[in-house]
């Protein structure tokens, strides 16, 4: 599996697995827990997820995956921004860590900026690293300007990614780049199925014997330091992600894909969703 590496020397896989609604539909939860138990036997050993997600019943199923062989993960979650002062920061990590079954994060995000201020988040984001609670502290939809806020120390970066959300390339996937700080691309196969229909997409995946999700993953992962987390339930697609990594595309695949989703020649609001 191609990994990405972390300021302090950790490797992780450099695919994932998202947890975005998951924990919403009791129905569903026997088939998450699968998914994510196949995901980790097909070394997706990173774990994403957030208070966020179904008002932490997201957490709760990772929490049952998990059960028993929580030292095969890299488990990530995410703070709300109205939690994240000094005192809340501590309070949520504390239910996350509860919800999850573990006593530590491997990685602790603020999900994105609120009213809070950044110092003090991360005042408290070093309070729980100096504890054990958490390894290691990031970021989530911060652009570089908030970025350049921060003291030494920010792990990753996490924001939308994809062919057709692209503009990070202009200058904060570089910069990341070029401090050691991986990004870490939420929603690499798009939302809603538009992106996978996407004619340049389906033709590269014609070239290759893929699919299109795998072209948009390994479109994602031909840049240096990027993280994919993309969701999945289906143990086919499952198996397709894993496999995402093994696909090379050519200069004209890429160039291909460029005339649909071309790269940004100025700088664009981070976007979010």
């Amino acid at each position: 599996m191609q990994s990405i590496t972390f300021p302090d020397g950790t490797r992780v896989p450099a695919i994932g697995q998202g947890t975005w609604h998951m924990g919403e539909r009791p129905s569903e939860r026997r088939r998450e827990v699968a998914a994510l138990h196949q995901g980790l036997e097909l070394g997706l050993t990173l774990i994403d997820t957030a208070e966020m997600y179904a008002d932490g019943g997201a957490e709760e199923v990772v929490g049952e995956a998990i059960a028993g062989c929580r030292d095969q993960v890299f488990l990530v979650s995410k703070v709300y921004p109205w939690n994240a002062s000094l005192k809340g920061t501590a309070q949520a990590c504390e239910r996350s860590l509860r919800r999850l079954g573990t006593d530590h994060l491997d990685l602790y995000l603020l999900h994105w900026r609120g009213e809070h201020p950044l110092e003090d988040t991360v005042e408290a984001f070093e309070r729980l690293r100096e504890q054990g609670r958490i390894a290691r502290w990031g970021v989530s939809n911060l652009d570089l300007s908030d970025l350049h806020e921060l003291p030494a120390g920010c792990a990753a970066n996490q924001v939308l990614y994809n062919p057709e959300s692209r503009g990070v390339e202009f200058d904060l996937l570089p910069y990341q780049q070029e401090q050691g700080m991986p990004l870490m691309a939420y929603c690499p196969v798009g939302q809603g199925g538009a992106l996978l229909r996407n004619a340049a997409l389906v033709e590269v995946a014609r070239r290759h014997a893929a699919t299109p999700a795998q072209v948009a993953l390994a479109w994602a992962l031909r840049q240096d330091g990027v993280l994919v987390i993309p969701k999945a339930v289906d143990p086919l697609h499952l198996k397709q992600n894993a496999a995402a990594h093994q696909l090379r595309l050519s200069d004209d695949d890429l160039a291909l894909i460029d005339q649909s989703f071309p790269p940004p020649r100025r700088k664009r609001t981070l976007e979010m969703v």
